[in-house]
């Protein structure tokens, strides 16, 4: 069974849509979603919408920082991201706040841990973006295989003979044998918005039983998603990026 793997859909429709077509077409049966459902885009309640879909057919979900910020405080974010999720408390509905509050930081099934930031500790929303990060959040995971966002790049991590973390750049639609003697953390992308100078949006997918994964980049309509925002009054800023990539 093939497990698609997205994070950080930051309320883009257009960018959610094109990769859960993609993963179906690819034969995926299973999804995670790794946190940031919500903030900078235009769709929260349509995202969050199919994300419980899915949810209530067995999804894994778990809680992102801009979903955490949406009943805890925002101060910690950038001006633009906080406009954004102040302008998304107003937008979304009670049960749709509700769904967000209720999901949890982490989850551990079977040889995986699913989680946004660091399994380390979860609700710090650390950045894995080094080695040494990768290790500390590996290790707290416990687990083979640790599937994690946040910092909206794709990148994979694999422990050497010494069990230390050592970093691989993945190469879009190349599938990686990623056996389980050795611990792996594998950063999925961002749907909603890459950062890498590539308006593709990106996800993984994994297949557990043949032991590998497979990143993936998806064009999608990113000027609609870009024009969404501009309509919505949202900051300039995070229609730009969408259109650029960064």
């Amino acid at each position: 069974m093939i497990l698609a793997l997205l994070s950080d859909i930051h309320a883009n429709l257009e960018a959610l849509r094109a990769c859960l077509a993609h993963a179906a077409g690819r034969g995926a049966g299973q999804f995670a979603f790794l946190g940031d459902l919500v903030g900078y885009g235009a769709d929260p309640g349509a995202v969050l919408d199919i994300t419980a879909e899915h949810a209530a057919r067995g999804a894994v979900v778990v809680k992102g920082n801009h979903d955490d910020a949406l009943a805890a405080s925002n101060a910690y974010l950038n001006a633009s991201a906080s406009a954004a999720i102040a302008w998304t408390r107003q937008v979304l509905s009670p049960e749709q706040r509700a769904f967000v509050a209720s999901l949890p930081l982490c989850i551990r099934a079977d040889d995986a841990c699913f989680v946004h930031a660091s399994a380390a500790l979860p609700d710090h929303w650390e950045y894995v973006d080094s080695p040494a990060a990768a290790e500390r959040s590996a290790r707290a995971a416990g687990t083979p295989y640790t599937f994690s966002g946040h910092v909206h790049d794709q990148a994979l991590y694999v422990s050497n003979a010494q069990d230390r973390m050592i970093a691989f750049r993945p190469q879009p639609g190349v599938p990686i044998p990623v056996g389980s003697h050795r611990r792996w953390l594998a950063l999925v992308g961002s749907v909603g918005q890459p950062r890498d100078g590539n308006p593709a949006a990106a996800y993984a997918s994994v297949d557990l039983e043949a032991k590998s994964i497979t990143f993936h980049r998806v064009p999608y309509d990113n000027r609609e998603a870009a024009r969404k925002i501009r309509a919505a009054g949202l900051p300039e800023s995070l229609a730009y990026r969408l259109e650029r990539g960064i």
